[in-house]
């Protein structure tokens, strides 16, 4: 895979496939992580004399223009931290995205709309995806991949445009696929895997590749009470994914034969209601009231996972142990994060609740070998799979 370093930009209009897709409430940006992780390779690009033409989603606007996801105030904030002017299109291939090229000097910036208020950009034909991929290559000369969280998706931006113009890989992906590869080809062991977030669905691939792979697996978040379930216990009202009781079952009886070890909750914060007032209580995992729901994962659990990461090599986290976003579901979280650092192992946090969480409970990012950009990205690769982006620029 080329480099930025492999491409001759001096003077060249170079459009950069970033990943700004970043949480907004209220027209306002709440976490500018992924902002700034794409500040390098645009710097770079700008000191070697490049024209930068910066493309990115936000949101599913599903191929319409929709105000509330519109790139607007990205490129106030990207401007910001470049600590230069960012010239905002109005639109993605028009006329607008047209001039602001056209008047980018050597060393400018402009920044595309959001690429998915057109509908070829997600389109599931090829001559759909392709005659979009067309106009946006004609506004470049040279394309540089650098948006992670997006090369697991089949998008023109990401898949069919860098087969249309001379390509290199930014920065952050070479960074990204070279942390992936420590947990894959190059693990230094133990290495444990820490999975939490929602549903257990989401995380069927990569628990099924890691069984074969980590030596020990911790589940938290609301995805532990299908496990829970699965072993025989009530778990009263919290999230549960009945369809998928006698996958996990499996999952469990193959961990047991091949040795991984499977950690789960001995203790979880049960609450009456899904709210930060709600009164809640720590119970055990196998004796969760039939009308309370699990939030978090309790003190002992955060103990207990604290523990077995303590003589770990290599951890890979992806998913929030609770409802951090709520101060009495956060401890389970905090207590993860804290045990990462102070194994001393190498650490890659992946997911961007799992960043968001780092960032929200005021852990300093450097405390961590790596935090990831993309999270569906990460887990795909670390299910084996094959990455569209990573695949075109391979190319």
């Amino acid at each position: 895979m080329r480099t930025i370093d492999d491409l001759d930009v001096a003077g060249r209009r170079v459009l950069v496939r970033s990943d700004l897709n970043v949480p907004l409430r209220d027209g306002r940006i709440t976490d500018d992580g992924r902002i700034r992780a794409s500040l390098p390779t645009i710097e770079a690009l700008r000191a070697r004399g490049a024209k930068v033409i910066v493309c990115a989603h936000l949101g599913r606007p599903k191929g319409e223009v929709k105000p509330e996801f519109s790139l607007a105030p990205v490129a106030a904030r990207l401007g910001e931290l470049l600590g230069t002017g960012v010239t905002a299109a109005a639109d993605v291939v028009g006329d607008s995205a047209r001039a602001a090229v056209d008047g980018l000097a050597d060393g400018g910036v402009a920044l595309l709309e959001n690429l998915r208020f057109e509908p070829g950009e997600t389109a599931k034909d090829d001559a759909g995806r392709g005659a979009f991929a067309d106009r946006l290559a004609a506004l470049a000369d040279l394309y540089v991949g650098d948006g992670f969280g997006a090369v697991h998706r089949r998008h023109a931006s990401v898949y069919d445009v860098p087969r249309r113009l001379p390509h290199a890989a930014g920065g952050l992906i070479a960074a990204e696929v070279a942390v992936l590869r420590r947990l894959t080809e190059e693990v230094e062991r133990p290495y444990a895997v820490v999975l939490g977030g929602s549903k257990v669905s989401d995380k069927l691939g990569v628990i099924d590749n890691l069984l074969g792979k980590a030596d020990r697996i911790l589940i938290g978040g609301g995805m532990v009470f299908t496990f829970l379930k699965a072993q025989g216990h009530e778990v009263g009202k919290s999230l549960l994914e009945e369809d998928q009781l006698d996958t996990v079952r499996a999952y469990l009886r193959r961990a047991e034969e091949s040795g991984v070890e499977f950690v789960l909750p001995v203790d979880v914060v049960a609450a009456t209601a899904f709210a930060a007032d709600a009164e809640h209580d720590v119970v055990a995992a196998d004796a969760i009231p039939a009308d309370r729901l699990g939030l978090d994962i309790g003190p002992e659990s955060g103990k207990l996972f604290a523990a077995r990461l303590a003589d770990a090599r290599t951890v890979f986290w992806n998913g929030p142990m609770g409802v951090f976003e709520m101060e009495p579901y956060a401890n389970g979280t905090r207590a993860v994060a804290q045990g990462l650092i102070d194994s001393g192992a190498f650490t890659v946090v992946g997911g961007g609740d799992s960043a968001a969480a780092v960032r929200g409970l005021g852990f300093d990012e450097s405390s961590f070998s790596h935090i990831s950009t993309g999270g569906g990205a990460s887990l795909e690769y670390l299910e084996g799979r094959t990455l569209p982006g990573l695949q075109a620029l391979e190319d």
